[in-house]
């Protein structure tokens, strides 16, 4: 007895060791669909978490429900991760020392640890069809009891099995659960004591197609491939007993397990994958940049030690530095989608501090403005001159959010003449804005400034004893076509010298 205690302390001390050196994580979703937040939250705390611990982080596709895969899937999700930045050590384009990282080309391991398990006694041979398993579970139901498999083949004997074997009887395999309810310490919710058997029969781990389940199969992948620590949504802690049970089975030290609260949205109701609107291509191709939607999913939920938050957009070095698991929340977070557009504008307002993304930026909203206005697209008159765009960049950055704002109806005048034509019935009006644009022809360029021109448009409206804003009024229409909108000093400004002239003398031919 004291040698035991002593050996397991012993072990106990070598796995905390061990995992300290060595820490491997991993994200493994399934391919039925679009990556979406809250898979995006999982695999983004995972890969902090090793970056923040010099360990490494493993992309697994855990394709075991052949039936609900969906072709391309797996590519589009290694793209949405690439996209986010989140960048794997390990995945099955890049392979690793401990692969295959694809489940369905594991088939052969499966069956050979699931042998131990069935040689052990830990597993056995179900023969139950799908009729009576509905039979149960209807009986269940009518007798107010919970619904779940009711053990009848554990007990069969050696013989009995053979027999049925023998016969070519379609069977799979389940695994025995132990009525032995022991705690085990979540990393972020502390102790956790729940009786899986009170709810639960024993669970398929192959079933009839030779196929691993779920349960089964990220037990043994994640003893192979030395995954130290499992970060995974809080729906799966009820499992986590359960998968416990089957380490212990093995014989094999299980990874330390946390389990991340719930994302919900703004209504308090569950992201569901079926909403389009939480899928990690549709934040992209809404003009959203990878680290602000880092950002939004860091806001929500805790594990970051950090000052003024939702005030600065972080970049991943900082994010590594801050994170913390025993800072997660343990309760459900809301997500509050105007917080995303904060994050964004004040990713833009950073990127655009770095001459080195100019280039980035002078295409995207050269695709953005041709695609906007594609009549415009042939005649010239388009205003995407690059000192232009960029010029325009910086100052709309304040007012938009992503950059697609850029092309909207209040903004078009900054790319292309307004469509409208002002009508002026004042002759002295005419006048006017033809002697102004004489005056502005004559200011020195580097002059051509809001603070220079609104006091030359004040005084100009003085001394021709002109009421300033009926004439501002007319100017704002000339030049952009809009009611309302920036001041006419600042419209002249962003749309420069050269450009402010052409569209004053086309107001009176």
């Amino acid at each position: 007895m004291y040698r035991t205690v002593l050996r397991t302390v012993h072990v106990e001390l070598l796995h905390k060791r061990f995992f300290k050196k060595c820490v491997r994580v991993r994200f493994a979703p399934s391919p039925t669909g679009y990556l979406h937040l809250g898979g995006l939250r999982t695999a983004l705390y995972n890969y902090l978490f090793a970056r923040a611990n010099g360990g490494s982080f493993i992309l697994r596709i855990e394709d075991t429900d052949q039936s609900r895969v969906l072709p391309g899937a797996i590519e589009k999700l290694q793209e949405d991760l690439f996209w986010a930045g989140v960048i794997t050590d390990e995945d099955p384009i890049r392979g690793g020392p401990t692969g295959p990282y694809v489940q369905s080309k594991r088939l052969e391991i499966y069956h050979e640890q699931v042998a131990k398990l069935l040689k052990y006694g830990s597993a056995y041979r179900c023969f139950c069809s799908e009729r009576r398993l509905e039979l149960v579970r209807r009986e269940a139901v009518r007798t107010k009891q919970i619904p779940k498999y009711d053990n009848r083949c554990r007990h069969l004997t050696e013989t009995e099995i053979n027999e049925k074997l023998t016969r070519g009887e379609n069977h799979c395999i389940r695994f025995k659960l132990s009525s032995d309810v022991e705690p085990f310490e979540d990393m972020v919710y502390g102790k956790i004591t729940y009786d899986v058997t009170r709810n639960e029969g024993d669970p398929v781990i192959i079933k009839a197609d030779g196929f691993p389940t779920y349960h089964f199969a990220n037990v043994v992948d994640d003893h192979l491939m030395e995954i130290s620590h499992v970060l995974r949504g809080v729906e799966w802690q009820i499992s986590t007993p359960k998968h416990l049970m089957m380490y212990k089975a093995f014989g094999w030290l299980p990874p330390q397990f946390g389990h991340l609260p719930l994302l919900l949205n703004s209504d308090g109701s569950k992201l569901s994958k079926r909403q389009g609107d939480v899928r990690v291509d549709a934040y992209r191709e809404q003009g959203i940049f990878p680290l602000a939607l880092v950002n939004y999913i860091t806001h929500a939920g805790g594990g970051f030690n950090r000052k003024n938050d939702g005030q600065h957009c972080y970049s991943y070095s900082e994010l590594i530095k801050q994170f913390d698991v025993n800072l997660i929340n343990v309760n459900s977070t809301k997500l509050w989608p105007e917080k995303l557009l904060e994050f964004n504008k004040l990713e833009l307002l950073q990127l655009l501090e770095n001459e080195k993304n100019y280039e980035f930026f002078l295409n995207k909203v050269n695709q953005l403005v041709l695609q906007a206005f594609p009549e415009r697209a042939s005649d010239g008159s388009l205003q995407l001159h690059p000192d232009h765009v960029i010029a325009v960049l910086k100052w709309a950055s304040t007012r938009i959010s992503k950059l697609s704002d850029l092309v909207a109806p209040d903004l078009a005048f900054v790319w292309v003449l307004p469509t409208c034509e002002p009508n002026i019935e004042k002759s002295e009006l005419i006048e006017a804005v033809k002697v102004l644009s004489e005056m502005l022809e004559n200011i020195d360029p580097n002059n051509f400034d809001k603070q220079s021109l609104g006091i030359c448009l004040r005084s100009f409206a003085e001394e021709k004893d002109i009421p300033f804003p009926e004439f501002m009024k007319l100017l704002r229409t000339i030049l952009s076509g809009l009611k309302d909108g920036p001041g006419v000093a600042e419209m002249m400004e962003i749309l420069g010298r050269e450009t402010t002239l052409t569209r004053l003398k086309r107001s009176f031919g």
